[in-house]
């Protein structure tokens, strides 16, 4: 499956998953960005991303780490 930018919750699942070990509550968006950017599955334009985006993703992030 294909990421996309719009694909937040996937995007959160996957963030997830592969960093169990970080608060998302914690992680700069630099660094979120390029984590999104190296997730396998995603093809998006990696200067498409705006803050908005990437906080939308942080949030989505810390929902799924709540559980």
């Amino acid at each position: 499956m294909s990421l996309t930018w719009t694909d937040v919750y996937d995007i959160a699942i996957d963030l997830h998953e592969a960093h169990p070990e970080v608060d998302p509550k914690f992680v700069n968006f630099v660094d979120l960005r390029n984590w999104v950017i190296s997730l396998d599955g995603f093809e998006d334009d990696p200067d498409r991303c705006g803050e908005k985006i990437l906080e939308a993703i942080q949030m989505a992030w810390m929902e799924e780490a709540e559980g």
